[in-house]
């Protein structure tokens, strides 16, 4: 009988330490939870919270390129972010919405706090009904064999299009359906 895996956003973990790294994700690993990625720096950490638009993002002991109150103003609210160190690392991070964990601290501790992120970031997502979801996933394979696109790709082109203008994933995915009948017709 396998560990069943806890329906998630994607989790990133980011430390310099590869040693660190490889703990959190065996532990979270271990306990349901499905690690999206690793990353040694915070180019690298940049570039995932980009592709995959938003998350829980893990940082321990922080990064020497990166620190928490830098990636929260750069991500906002697209990422919850826990930082787990020592005290003194802890004490340099002023971001508010950073949540922090104090090492030494227990392997259930780092569980909880995920699964607690895991819960606000559920009830941040906005919720699609059936007819929505089905236009979104017409519009992103219409992008997909038009313009060659990747499903996440078209998915973050969709997604930033409608961040960008202030409208519904949705809508605008509908919009795109309308035009292309009526380019067809």
């Amino acid at each position: 009988m396998g560990t069943e895996v806890k329906p998630v956003a994607r989790i990133v973990i980011a430390s310099a330490s590869e040693s660190a790294r490889a703990q959190l994700s065996g532990l979270l690993a271990s306990s349901g939870f499905q690690v999206f990625r690793c990353c040694a720096s915070g180019g690298e950490l940049r570039r995932v919270i980009n592709e995959c638009s938003d998350g829980i993002v893990i940082l321990m002991g922080g990064l020497p390129d990166c620190s928490p109150d830098e990636l929260q103003w750069d991500c906002g609210d697209r990422v919850q972010i826990l930082l787990i160190g020592r005290p003194v690392v802890l004490q340099r991070c002023e971001a508010p919405e950073v949540f922090r964990l104090p090492l030494p601290l227990s392997p259930q501790a780092i569980v909880g706090a995920v699964e607690m992120l895991s819960q606000l970031h559920r009830m941040r997502l906005p919720r699609r009904n059936l007819t929505e979801k089905q236009t979104v996933d017409e519009a992103k394979a219409l992008l997909m064999r038009r313009d060659g696109l990747s499903e996440p790709e078209a998915h973050r082109a969709i997604q930033q299009y409608a961040m960008n203008h202030g409208t519904k994933m949705s809508d605008y995915a509908a919009q795109l359906l309308r035009a292309s009948r009526e380019t067809e017709e």
